[in-house]
């Protein structure tokens, strides 16, 4: 695994990307090293046609090179732009054709495979969701049993590594939903009410509003469990992440404002939800584990890697954060990770 440095030279690189529907992450690699990564909140849904410059303007930021070789993951294919998945998978790429018409470019499918652009696009369910196989395949080099756990904005995935091999049983996200290699719940942007049906409210409880008032990413910045940094997508109302903010959202979780619920209690609304999701992780992580003996470890990674990992401890494993090893790039895993599986290949 590739430690972080900052530096690429003039030397032919390999750029990883990650493309989601929210968030699209970026990393250059040069001779087994993250030379520099980096990320953009983008929403395909909105700004698809604006997709070919965004990429050509976080390439400069890298410091991309003519001669850079390209590396393909992708989650925006489950963008409500598409219809169906292939749509999606080809119109992905074909904005990365755009902003890189003379790129060499593989795509990493599900089976942990380089493709071709052409044969992403003749079999799109395999090229479709498949950032969580590249971290995966990575981390096994260091830890050859272990579950990976990464938790990021909007989900978290809950991947079986077994003697440096990933024998997870989903492949499309259907089945890693079933699976529980796939939890929709993330440390940022999901609804509260996704998570629980009612709350602590004065000497009972309340059942929520189902009106996306706040979203887990209030819950962890009130908590202090999250850096409103750390958000860079916007959120339920617009205003700032600030915990200030973060509180009147969490308020409008019961139809209240401000002036009807002090500090303590939107702490008690919060840590519930909190316990909620954790309880939730700490399910999917036992599932999966339980399939696998040899797995005693959790490898956390993800802009809610902490998050994740006291929900690992509830579930018995024993976290290690990724960032620990992997510097600063963790949140960026899958983009990074796919590039050094690109030029490890390809020597």
């Amino acid at each position: 695994m590739g430690m972080v440095s900052r530096s690429g030279g003039d030397r032919v690189g390999v750029i990883g990307w990650d493309i989601g529907g929210v968030h699209v992450k970026a990393a250059r690699v040069v001779a087994g090293r993250v030379a520099r990564s980096a990320l953009r909140a983008f929403s395909i849904e909105h700004d698809l046609d604006a997709l070919p410059f965004m990429l050509r303007a976080l390439a400069d930021d890298l410091g991309a090179k003519p001669d850079d070789r390209h590396a393909i993951t992708m989650t925006a294919e489950l963008s409500q732009r598409f219809r169906t998945k292939g749509e999606g998978v080809d119109a992905i790429l074909a904005a990365h054709e755009s902003a890189f018409p003379d790129a060499g470019t593989a795509v990493l499918d599900t089976a942990g495979t380089f493709v071709t652009p052409a044969e992403a696009r003749y079999a799109p369910l395999d090229a479709a969701a498949s950032n969580w196989l590249a971290t995966a395949l990575v981390v096994g080099r260091r830890h050859p049993d272990c579950l990976l756990v990464d938790m990021g904005s909007t989900t978290t995935d809950v991947i079986p590594i077994v003697h440096g091999e990933v024998p997870a049983v989903g492949r499309t996200d259907p089945d890693r939903l079933a699976s529980g290699e796939l939890v929709y719940t993330g440390a940022i942007r999901t609804p509260v009410e996704a998570v629980v049906t009612d709350v602590p409210w004065k000497d009972g409880t309340a059942s929520v509003s189902a009106e996306h008032f706040a979203t887990t990413g209030d819950v962890h910045v009130w908590l202090g469990a999250l850096d409103p940094a750390a958000i860079a997508v916007p959120t339920a109302d617009g205003r700032p992440a600030t915990r200030p903010w973060a509180g009147e959202r969490l308020a409008r979780v019961v139809c209240a404002d401000p002036t009807m619920v002090d500090e303590a209690g939107l702490t008690r609304i919060a840590e519930h939800v909190g316990a909620a999701q954790r309880r939730q992780l700490a399910r999917a992580a036992a599932k999966v584990a339980a399939r696998h003996p040899a797995i005693r470890t959790a490898v956390v990674t993800g802009v809610g890697d902490a998050i994740a990992a006291a929900a690992l401890r509830e579930a018995g494993l024993e976290p290690r954060l990724l960032r620990d090893e992997w510097e600063d790039v963790t949140i960026l895993a899958p983009a990074a990770a796919v590039a050094l599986l690109l030029e490890a290949r390809n020597g």
